[in-house]
């Protein structure tokens, strides 16, 4: 009987605290370089534009099988340089993003780089390239928040069943950002 009532209200504690319980924002500090995740193009290239246009980086890695060459097309168009950009066309999840870009960040030998995904994605993210890559200083800046409830409650749904297959499955646990 308790179970029946402390179930649904922990769900709905999910929805309502998703904000708290997903998002991560670090402080804006100049980076080595921009990462910017695969999902969701336009909006998370929205958000990165104006961190390379203003210069906080000399260097944006686009990861993800697919959305690299959207990403690099719709960052050209906001203006942003190609010769500062780098693809990583391989990776086919959060996990691999993190994998195959760290390659790429100690072959540039970053210090401190810059994530840029999806508000939903940005503790999930955060831990994955932080459990990779613990001598890099990762900062999460996310997309903002869209105002399409109808469109985003399917993804922050399954955000919190991916972050307990992550740390069932790679030992990255998303409360350790």
């Amino acid at each position: 009987m308790v179970a029946a009532v402390l179930v649904p209200l922990a769900v709905v504690a999910l929805f309502v605290f998703d904000n708290q319980l997903l998002r991560v924002v670090s402080p804006l500090q100049p980076a080595d370089a921009i990462v910017v995740l695969g999902g969701e193009p336009v909006v998370r290239a929205q958000a990165a534009a104006p961190l390379l246009t203003n210069g906080l980086a000399p260097l944006v890695i686009l990861s993800g099988q697919g959305d690299c060459e959207e990403n690099r097309r719709l960052l050209k168009a906001f203006g942003v340089r190609t010769n500062v950009m780098e693809l990583e066309c391989d990776s086919t999840s959060t996990q691999e993003n993190a994998l195959f870009t760290v390659k790429l960040l100690r072959e540039h030998q970053c210090q401190r780089v810059i994530l840029v995904t999806s508000w939903f994605h940005s503790r999930r993210a955060l831990s994955s390239f932080r459990k990779y890559a613990p001598e890099i200083e990762f900062l999460s800046v996310p997309a903002p928040r869209t105002q399409l409830w109808k469109y985003e409650r399917g993804y922050i749904a399954s955000e919190y069943v991916k972050m307990i297959i992550y740390g069932v499955r790679f030992g990255i646990f998303p409360w350790n950002t």
